[in-house]
C-alpha cells in the first residue's frame, strides 16, 4: 500500500516508519504563542490563538493559565488536562512558515 506523501511526511528529515512525534521543549513566547522542538529536530513557534475554543480549551483564553503550559511525554499539556496531538501542532508550525529553515 502506497502511503500519500505530505507536508508533515516529507518534512521528517529521516525514515518515516521509524518515528512517532514528540513535542521534546516548549517555550512560552506571547499572547497564545509557543516554540515548539520536536524529536525530528524541527523547530516552529504555534499560535493557538484560534484553537482555543471547546470545554476543554475555553479556559486557556485565560493567559495566565496558557502559561502553565508544560511538557508531558509526548506532547504539551496545561493544569486542565487540555493538550493537542503532537501532529496538530507540527502542521500549524509548518502552516505558518514558522519552522526553523535550517532544519528542513
Amino acid at each position: 500500500m502506497h502511503v500519500k506523501e505530505n507536508l508533515l511526511t516529507e518534512s521528517i528529515p529521516f525514515h518515516k516508519k521509524d518515528i512517532w512525534l514528540h513535542v521534546v521543549s516548549v517555550k512560552y513566547l506571547d499572547n497564545y504563542q509557543l516554540k515548539l522542538m520536536f524529536n525530528n529536530g524541527i523547530e516552529g513557534t504555534v499560535d493557538l490563538e484560534q484553537e482555543l475554543y471547546g470545554e476543554i480549551f475555553e479556559p486557556l483564553k485565560d493567559k495566565r493559565l496558557f502559561q502553565k503550559v508544560f511538557l508531558t511525554s509526548r506532547t504539551i499539556e496545561w493544569p486542565n488536562g487540555a493538550d493537542f496531538a503532537p501532529e496538530f501542532l507540527f502542521e500549524i508550525a509548518l502552516d505558518k512558515k514558522s519552522v526553523s529553515k535550517s532544519d528542513l
